[in-house]
């Protein structure tokens, strides 16, 4: 496909969303992090990603838990991974372009600005950037972290301030107080609207925190071979992500494998593909929560 063509199927899509959006009378679309920064060019979310987390406490057993918790969690991670996707179809677009317009720019310029990377914009060296770092985390990875982080959705920070990962924030009233904070400390761990929004800000974070440079550089790799990375590779990367380094690393490992969430990988694989068309990725992002459960339509056309 064209970068003309591909663009004009981009605006035709939209434009579709766009329509669909005022019959619907959405939420208009929230930022998804702590920046406060708008992910443009993309169709407001459903309605069903804005539900808050469910009271995983009155499970019959361990086993219902977690089956609970992961039917919750793996829709709203695909959803996210597909509208990062999108974002990365516009990006694609742009560089075979032979002349980018001053809209084409200023997109570039959010994009570079959301996920830190300082670059002219339009240069090939933003392009190279923004290609590592705006791409999609394996779905087992996001599940084992968000277990692990959470209690399995339980802890206090998943319960009153749907943060499934402990992110921090650094403005006073962002988020909840820890209990254990030390004298002086003025970090806070994030409250958000939903568990969607955690989801968001966590991959986010993954895709430009330079702790996780190894873990990007894997999944590069692993995209130019036109392989997806299975969540038990990336987590090698997330040595920074605890003070435990590399105990923590092999404890979402084990995770990974005793769960067996390698599975939700390759229903992701199916789901979208690696070159999922404009027009699929669209229906997926605007379309119900079964659609994006294992066992979904697959979406892979064109």
């Amino acid at each position: 496909m064209t970068a003309g063509t591909k663009l004009t199927a981009m605006v035709a899509s939209f434009a579709i969303a766009f329509i669909w959006g005022t019959i619907h009378e959405p939420f208009p679309d929230v930022p998804m992090d702590q920046e406060d920064v708008v992910l443009d060019a993309l169709p407001p979310l459903p309605d069903w990603a804005r539900a808050e987390l469910p009271d995983f406490t009155n499970a019959a057993n361990t086993a219902e838990k977690k089956a609970a918790f992961f039917s919750f969690l793996y829709p709203r991670i695909a959803l996210a991974n597909t509208r990062v996707l999108m974002q990365r179809d516009m990006l694609e677009a742009l560089e075979q372009k032979d002349e980018l317009s001053t809209e084409d720019k200023a997109w570039l310029q959010r994009q570079a600005k959301r996920l830190r990377i300082d670059s002219a914009p339009g240069s090939a060296e933003m392009f190279e950037m923004l290609d590592r770092r705006m791409d999609v985390i394996s779905p087992s990875l996001i599940m084992a972290q968000a277990a692990n982080e959470s209690a399995w959705g339980t802890s206090r920070f998943a319960r009153k301030g749907n943060n499934l990962f402990g992110q921090w924030c650094f403005s006073e009233g962002c988020g909840l107080v820890p209990r254990n904070r030390i004298e002086g400390a003025s970090h806070e761990v994030a409250s958000f609207d939903s568990p969607y929004e955690s989801i968001r800000a966590y991959i986010t974070n993954i895709n430009r925190h330079p702790s996780y440079r190894a873990l990007r550089n894997t999944r590069e790799q692993a995209r130019s071979k036109d392989k997806f990375p299975s969540g038990d590779v990336l987590a090698q990367g997330l040595i920074g992500y605890s003070e435990r380094g590399s105990d923590y690393v092999r404890e979402i490992q084990q995770m990974i494998h005793h769960n067996n969430l390698g599975y939700y990988d390759k229903q992701y694989q199916k789901l979208v593909g690696r070159d999922a068309s404009v027009t699929g990725l669209m229906q997926l992002a605007t379309g119900d929560e079964s659609t994006l459960t294992p066992g979904g339509i697959a979406k892979n056309e064109g």
